[in-house]
């Protein structure tokens, strides 16, 4: 057990999920990273202080339930859940194989409800604590190349609403943070190398807001955040 608040980052990749890790360390949270493949999880609790690894599919709500036990058992419960994990993939609706779609939505909703259901009661019995979801403009807008990704962050904005409207009452802030940008990241670089450093969003300023979403005042909650570079066209 420990002082310190805890917090449950899901989606750990090299991106905007190590951000999130090393911006609520540096805040003083003590911080557990889930992720399908442990690799870089794991570097990053070896630089930084109190980060912990945990291998979980998100998808899996047996392997949620047994972490989650975990975390509360050997750390305290968690005050801040974020919901970085994500299924994608492009293509229309012509093109795509149904399992794609199927997949994403068991990472992008049902991941989001298993791991509310285990984490939120602790949060509701102490009557603060915080649910941040990471989404995009998938969530608003249905285009064609999206058919197997956009419905299932539409249904994971609405979904993390209904949290919203449910525990915020009971002092849970839910927030929704909605990224209309592409995320500054080796692989997306690689892939649109033409593009100058403002076209993209760093990952550190969406970890930045996401701990601004954590630290508001209750008095002035905010559940749909937007993120965009200055110079994207909306």
């Amino acid at each position: 057990m420990t002082d310190k608040p805890i917090a449950v980052v899901t989606g750990v990749g090299p991106g905007t999920g190590a951000a999130i890790v090393k911006r609520f360390s540096a805040g003083g949270f003590r911080v557990v990273g889930l992720a399908r493949s442990p690799e870089l999880i794991s570097r990053l609790a070896q630089e930084l202080p109190d980060v912990h690894a945990l291998t979980c599919d998100v998808s899996d709500e047996g392997r949620v339930k047994a972490v989650a036990a975990d975390v509360k058992r050997r750390f305290g419960p968690a005050e801040v859940l974020i919901h970085n994990a994500v299924g994608g993939g492009w293509g229309s609706f012509r093109e795509i194989d149904p399992k794609m779609l199927k997949g994403n939505f068991e990472v992008n909703v049902m991941g989001l409800l298993y791991l509310a259901r285990e984490l939120t009661p602790d949060m509701i019995d102490r009557g603060k604590g915080a649910i941040l979801v990471t989404g995009n403009t998938s969530s608003i807008r249905g285009k064609a190349n999206f058919a197997g990704f956009a419905p299932t962050k539409a249904a994971q904005r609405i979904l993390a609403e209904s949290i919203a409207r449910d525990v915020g009452p009971l002092g849970v802030h839910v927030s929704y943070v909605l990224i209309d940008a592409v995320i500054d990241t080796p692989r997306m670089r690689a892939r649109l190398s033409d593009k100058p450093d403002d076209f993209f969003i760093k990952p550190a300023a969406i970890a930045d807001e996401l701990f601004h979403l954590y630290s508001q005042d209750r008095s002035a909650w905010s559940f749909l955040s937007e993120l965009r570079p200055f110079g994207e066209t909306w």
